[in-house]
């Protein structure tokens, strides 16, 4: 909970534990904390998981005013049990708070910017019409930081995403609606940094009915070390885009089969992951470019570009960087590697490369996903390993367990705790670029791993 959210409760709660008779200014605390919820509105932002705290507010600073200014005592059990109601109230919030996105550690500030792309040499495909393919990024960077310059939001256009993940998550599309009071280390637009190098760049390609600001805290913790981080949000793939023109497309179910056992799965998979793919060369394209829109023209070394992915979009990253030699450095975090091709299954890739698994996914050992990778694995010939970490499911590569310290129960993420589960992904995200983007030693691919949840598979 917020500063002023934890007022509430505690003030309310000071009011009914004081025993009767309550001197004057404890019989004020009601109607002070009815002028701290009002102004909590308009600063921190209404979330409707604070309502029954709302309620009681005005309920007690009603019943408060009346005892005052009238006649006759209340008794004192009334008290206690309005205490109760409190404390159920407040559980509410403190179970579904307003996320934080940990500060990150490395010296640089962040800016971040998102664009829209068109690639006219591409058509759509999934949108049932004739036009050419276009899609989002979003890239987090070195900034400038300037006192007029303001903090982001966690994701652009949250009141329009926020029902769409919930109702994915099969909660109800009211549910995440807090996420567009959620504000990043990070600040919209600004001026992207002077260095004598250029920088490294690493894209990053979400999940099947994803988004691509769904590993910011990641992207902000390579961006802080001088990365230029940028999330590709694949429409028709993607939970939903939203345009700069207003205009949506939402996920388009026809694009995979919704039978895993369709024995044209892989065919279609391949088509999706060929337009995610295109997705992430266009970007590059875009990023080296000198188009005016472009911010870092003539500020990034194409000599050192990483790509990684969650999921399909891991799939994706493998499928991109066995095509396309721009590509310096893979990294798949659960990859789903049924869309790959079969020239890439086969060939491999020669790049450096690592992958991380979580335990529910590495567990499931007989998927046709799983069958897949370990078909492709021994030709990655530069690779640096592979992983499991213990107590983790899928969503645990993503910011979604940091919704709530419910996530489990709610199935987004594994048993084990969040910060530890962030601690040892971006511990592995962090080493793995930087020793292959800039040549930094690490000694978790040296050494045995000082993490005991993480577990060598290859």
């Amino acid at each position: 909970m917020r500063p002023l959210e934890i007022s509430i409760p505690v003030l309310l709660a000071a009011y009914l534990i004081w025993r009767h008779p309550r001197p004057l200014w404890i019989q004020l605390l009601p109607l002070l904390t009815l002028v701290i919820a009002l102004i909590h509105i308009p600063v921190e932002g209404y979330r409707w998981q604070m309502i029954p705290l709302y309620a009681l507010t005005a309920i007690l600073t009603t019943s408060s005013l009346i005892k005052i200014f009238g006649t006759g005592d209340w008794k004192p059990i009334a008290s206690y049990l309005t205490l109760v109601l409190v404390i159920i109230a407040t559980a509410l919030p403190t179970l579904l708070p307003v996320p934080r996105i940990p500060t990150p550690s490395g010296p640089y500030k962040i800016g971040t910017r998102t664009f829209e792309m068109v690639d006219k040499s591409r058509k759509e495909i999934y949108s049932g019409k004739d036009e050419p393919r276009r899609y989002m990024i979003q890239a987090w960077y070195p900034a400038n930081v300037k006192p007029t310059d303001k903090r982001a939001p966690w994701m652009e256009n949250a009141k329009i995403f926020a029902p769409a993940i919930a109702t994915y998550i099969e909660l109800p599309s009211f549910f995440l609606d807090h996420l567009a009071l959620v504000k990043l280390p990070a600040y919209k637009d600004a001026e992207v940094a002077t260095a004598e190098n250029p920088f490294p760049v690493i894209l990053f390609s979400h999940g099947w009915n994803g988004f691509n600001a769904q590993n910011a805290g990641q992207a902000l913790e390579l961006a802080s070390r001088g990365y230029v981080v940028v999330g590709v949000q694949h429409t028709y793939g993607a939970v939903i885009t939203v345009f700069p023109d207003g205009t949506t497309a939402p996920n388009n179910p026809n694009a995979l089969p919704q039978d895993a056992h369709d024995p044209n799965y892989e065919e279609v998979a391949r088509v999706l992951v060929d337009q995610w793919a295109g997705d992430l060369a266009d970007t590059l394209d875009f990023l080296f470019s000198e188009d005016t829109s472009n911010p870092f023209a003539g500020r990034l070394d194409a000599n050192r570009i990483g790509v990684y992915g969650h999921s399909t979009g891991g799939g994706a990253a493998i499928q991109f960087c066995g095509t396309d030699s721009r590509c310096k450095a893979v990294l798949g975090m659960d990859p789903f590697m049924r869309p790959v091709s079969a020239e890439v299954i086969e060939n491999g890739v020669s790049q450096p490369s690592f992958f991380m698994f979580s335990q529910a996914w590495a567990d499931d050992a007989e998927s046709p996903s799983n069958k897949l990778f370990w078909q492709f694995y021994p030709h990655a010939t530069d690779n640096f390993g592979v992983i499991k970490i213990e107590g983790t499911k899928h969503y645990d590569f993503s910011d979604l367990p940091l919704l709530s310290p419910i996530a489990p129960q709610l199935g987004l993420k594994g048993p084990l705790n969040g910060k530890r589960v962030t601690e040892i992904v971006d511990s592995y995200l962090i080493d793995f670029f930087e020793m292959t983007m800039n040549g930094k030693p690490s000694h978790l691919f040296n050494e045995q791993s000082p993490f005991e949840e993480v577990k060598s598979l290859k």
